[in-house]
């Protein structure tokens, strides 16, 4: 536990400071911010005027933009410290992550430095929007899932995976996803059980075992997954609302009136889901020309050296999950494929390629799955992580908006045309 507790702080240390570094440039609000700052400072009003600001969304992450301008000023720091902080917290999550998944330290950091170079994470971690905070309070979620999910009494695990997920929907509803994913899981295996289903050939690694959970009832299940989370996302509200149930619940609906809308035509930048695991249209959050030669840009584009092999990675662990029933591999494919594929089944029609963030993040458990397996040498795991740094270095001019980018490096790394 002790080891644990140093390496998740290490983790957390080195990551907090490599994003702190040029957080600040540009000293202007860019792409989503102007909706999401300006809501905040609105929260620091002695009275809440009307209209208010960004209704669209629940208000957990912007109170915690609010703290932090309240903290540190209303300034670039102040702006978008509160994503450093909580996306140096994804990194010690995904290394939690990793420790359910693998029992070994070594892979779990490999996971954690894999969600950090695949670059996604660290350009969103710099900006003050709302993902980031969703992510991460659903990534401690998943971890403290994945820990109860093999165990006979995983009550304590799956409240705090509820806590989690009540915390990551009241900052975006996009938590809701991985929330689904978690009920889908239980009920899928209670109907297996009540069917008394058996297989033949019986392992400690499958993924359904008709002994699990023996004392989990129908009443844990609904305080853990109902209960809990719907508990804990509405007490964020009472800040803003008061106790109100009224003025609360007026929220939730104009909240989901605002996200079921197609009024929103299109945007430059906004792509279908199919098209994210394959990174064939990034978000060109920042792209402004300092110089005759000289331009500050940040892209959300992904690390293709991460994200295009993490494919590869993910196709391994459908066929051990379908071969060998391997309970790692199915929880990976879970959190990978669930908060994905829902994008599929909105009525919404505009869509960016940060909404693939969350698998894009476990897509590192997947690659980490498939460089450890049995017979897979030791070195080549770590080999890849190399690489992947490499990669991330490259995209470094157009990931921090205070590197000045030549034209001629922004061409070398606009390998296709519809990048840019």
């Amino acid at each position: 536990m002790m080891r644990t507790g140093i390496i998740a702080a290490v983790l957390f240390v080195l990551a907090h400071f490599v994003m702190l570094i040029g957080v600040t440039a540009p000293e202007k609000l860019y792409f989503d911010e102007v909706h999401y700052v300006p809501a905040a400072r609105q929260m620091l009003e002695p009275v809440m005027r009307e209209p208010m600001l960004n209704p669209m969304h629940p208000p957990l992450a912007k109170q915690f933009m609010a703290l932090s301008i309240h903290s540190f000023g209303d300034g670039p720091l102040g702006w978008r410290y509160p994503g450093v902080l909580f996306g140096s917290l994804a990194i010690v999550a995904v290394y939690l992550c990793g420790l359910a998944l693998f029992a070994a330290h070594g892979p779990a950091i490999a996971a954690s430095l894999l969600a950090f170079f695949n670059q996604m994470l660290f350009v969103q971690s710099r900006i003050a929007m709302l993902d980031i905070f969703a992510l991460t309070f659903s990534l401690f979620a998943i971890a403290a899932f994945m820990h109860g999910f093999r165990k006979q009494r995983p009550h304590l695990w799956f409240a705090l995976a509820g806590t989690g997920f009540g915390l990551s929907i009241a900052c975006k509803w996009s938590g809701l996803f991985v929330l689904a994913v978690c009920i889908a899981l239980v009920a899928v295996i209670r109907l297996m059980q009540s069917w008394r289903t058996q297989f033949a050939d019986a392992s400690p690694d499958d993924w359904y075992r008709p002994d699990l959970w023996p004392g989990f009832k129908a009443g844990h299940f609904a305080a853990c997954f109902v209960l809990i989370p719907a508990a804990v996302y509405f007490v964020t509200f009472i800040p803003l609302y008061g106790p109100s149930v009224t003025n609360i619940l007026e929220a939730q609906r104009r909240i989901f009136s605002d996200n079921t809308t197609t009024a929103i035509a299109g945007h430059t930048y906004m792509s279908s889901w199919p098209s994210w695991p394959f990174l064939v249209r990034p978000v060109w959050y920042l792209f402004d020309k300092i110089g005759d030669d000289r331009i500050a840009a940040v892209v959300f584009l992904g690390n293709p050296l991460i994200l295009w092999p993490a494919l590869i990675a993910v196709a391994i662990c459908l066929r051990d999950w379908i071969v060998t029933r391997r309970v790692d591999a199915f929880l990976i494919l879970a959190f990978y494929f669930g908060p994905y594929l829902a994008w599929a089944l909105l009525p919404r029609t505009l869509g960016f390629l940060y909404y693939y963030l969350p698998a894009a993040t476990a897509a590192s458990l997947a690659l980490v799955y498939a460089l450890n397996r049995g017979g897979m040498p030791r070195w080549l795991l770590w080999a890849y992580v190399a690489v992947g740094f490499a990669g991330f270095a490259a995209m470094l001019p157009i990931s921090v908006a205070f590197i000045g980018t030549s034209m001629a490096t922004f061409s070398r790394l606009m390998i296709f045309q519809n990048w840019i």
